[in-house]
């Protein structure tokens, strides 16, 4: 099949730059593709791989372990009875390219196994009755689009590079990639053969940068300013240091040069630094050229640089967590009726435990029990199989000469939910600068929802109706956006929020039955209307499979409404206080 011409891709520079320099030394680990679809994220991808002259295996999001790591070859071992090694996907990729669509989509454990495989080169398989290990050196390049879920903060780290992608806004260049598409579909070998050379280039000045990777020189004083400018920027650990230094030095040997410049390193950082700058689920990674500029200024070693001294790697000072400007001291919001509040949110709180009662058939997470999850692996069965693995049974049995010894899987265990905030942002929950409370309150749950792999959505009211602010998705960021950006004031239409929130639940059931619901309602109970409050709250126990109230009520005179309210749906009540 003929595949899009690398050097035919417009725009998108540093996924292409990220790409190369991969291809040059593949001990970076790999590059983590982050962005919106039709980006030419794939394109990209499938465009390299002609120009390393190795294969390129994708890795179905549905992939097994045994799939991933190989297993027992069940055919040789019952035809032959004998005990063979069946590769698998890991192995094909060697020497190659191994991409993984929707990264953020598969399973942890098998994030965490193509990551050590990268990192190591090598698979060591003790599984099956087999004791085997195979080299599988390749570059590995996961994308991913950030509104349907992120991955671990731990996971992102072990990804070399990280790049971020969108369309441009340009239209001259918007005209010319859909001109190149149209061609490239109407006739795929002439237009491949309109950049054959370009590509012969490109292979060339590849195999070139390889062969002088281990010649190009990495100074001391751009060691110190790599350094430096890590420490400076708040990076963790030191992986970001290396991965920096080897992408410059790739950098260099693409560019053909015998040293890394300053130049270089700029261009390394850029790709290397982003992703490691995260300071929590909620913030947005990224890196500006006007932070970079300034930490690799303060960075510079002078031409005979004494040896360092003292530590210095604290991130540079914010002003507020997102990085605007406080708003504490200015809590109305211009141009907006006097009674509107926007107060900003405090840290995160501490989230409560939440979970559900009785266990689910949802995909895979964190939060509550489930009869079915994800199966990770077998194991030998003990008492009455409930729920066989029968490729583990096939093989076990066919090492000992046929006898059947059952297996059965192991599952995930948990698995994620709905998470559906219902936020009473009226003018009785901003009193006392309650609305921030309010906020970090649900800033902090939204971080154990990251953590547990949720899908959440918001819904507020306030004046006169209900607004669902952000529709179920696995982008707790977009959420917490949303939250922080929030105003306060007007009345409190508690059963319309009510309302919203179960046909946000119900719509989302058509969608996939099988995850559950938990809706927390966060508010003071002072309803317009208390009484259609109390049969909102009814109908909505019924949609979700389990309601938590928190009582935003404050004061030295308590009225207990939220109390009320929750009894009323036999719903959990917590006090505000609990989550902030």
């Amino acid at each position: 099949m003929t595949v899009f011409p690398f050097t035919a891709i417009v725009g998108q520079e540093d996924l292409t730059e990220a790409l190369l320099v991969c291809a040059v030394d593949p001990a970076i680990s790999g590059v983590l593709v982050r962005g919106e679809r039709g980006t030419a994220k794939t394109t990209a991808v499938r465009g390299l791989a002609p120009l390393i002259d190795g294969a390129l295996v994708e890795l179905p999001i549905g992939a097994t372990a045994d799939r991933v790591l190989g297993t027992l070859d069940l055919d040789r071992a019952l035809g032959e009875g004998r005990a063979a090694f069946k590769p698998g996907l890991l192995a094909n990729a060697h020497d190659g390219l191994l991409y993984v669509d929707e990264v953020n989509l598969l399973p942890d454990h098998l994030v965490d196994v193509l990551l050590d495989a990268a990192a190591l080169g090598r698979v060591h398989i003790e599984r099956d009755g087999l004791s085997t290990a195979y080299d599988a050196r390749f570059l590995l390049v996961g994308t991913m689009n950030p509104e349907e879920g992120d991955l671990r903060p731990q996971l992102l780290d072990r990804f070399g590079l990280s790049v971020e992608v969108a369309g441009s806004s340009d239209p001259e260049v918007r005209v010319e990639i859909v001109r190149r598409r149209l061609a490239f579909d109407r006739d795929p070998d002439a237009f491949a053969a309109r950049f054959a050379e370009d590509e012969r280039a490109l292979a060339q000045r590849i195999a070139a940068a390889r062969e002088r990777l281990a010649a190009v020189r990495l100074p001391d004083r751009i060691l110190l300013l790599i350094a430096g400018t890590c420490a400076r920027l708040g990076v963790d650990g030191h992986r970001a240091d290396i991965v920096t230094a080897r992408t410059a030095t790739a950098l260099a040997a693409l560019d053909g040069a015998d040293e890394v410049t300053t130049d270089h390193v700029k261009r390394a950082a850029k790709l290397a630094l982003a992703h490691r700058r995260r300071r929590g689920p909620l913030q947005q990674p990224g890196l500006d050229d006007t932070e970079l500029d300034a930490a690799m200024n303060e960075s510079e070693p002078d031409d005979d640089p004494p040896p360092p001294s003292g530590r210095d790697n604290a991130p540079p000072p914010s002003s507020s967590e997102n990085g605007a400007a406080p708003q504490e001291d200015r809590p109305y919001r211009e141009g907006a009726p006097s009674r509107e509040r926007m107060d900003a949110p405090n840290t995160p709180g501490k989230a409560p435990i939440l979970t559900l009662k009785g266990k689910g058939r949802g995909a895979a997470g964190r939060r509550s029990r489930t009869t079915t999850g994800e199966p990770v692996d077998a194991k030998p069965a003990e008492g009455t199989v409930t729920d066989l693995a029968l490729a583990a049974s096939l093989r076990a049995a066919a090492l000992r000469g046929g006898e059947f010894v059952p297996y059965e899987h192991i599952r995930s265990g948990r698995e994620g939910n709905l998470v559906v905030f219902c936020v009473d942002a009226s003018g009785s929950m901003g009193a006392r600068k309650r609305m921030a409370q309010v906020k970090a309150a649900v800033l902090g749950l939204l971080t154990d929802a990251y953590q547990r792999r949720d899908k959440v959505a918001l819904v507020t009211f306030r004046g006169d109706d209900a607004v669902v602010q952000l529709p179920p998705t696995s982008s707790v960021e977009r959420a917490a956006e949303a939250l922080r950006t929030l105003p306060t004031g007007g009345r409190t239409p508690l059963a319309r929020g009510l309302e919203e929130t179960e046909l946000v639940i119900r719509t989302e059931q058509r969608r996939d039955p099988s995850r559950r619901a938990l809706a927390i309602v966060v508010t003071d109970g002072r309803a317009r209307d208390p009484e259609a409050a109390t049969h909102a709250i009814q109908s909505l126990a019924q949609a979700a499979a389990g309601v938590v109230v928190l009582d935003g009520e404050q004061g030295p005179v308590r009225l207990g409404l939220a109390a009320q309210l929750a009894r009323a749906a036999g719903a959990q009540v917590l006090p505000l206080e609990a989550a902030a």
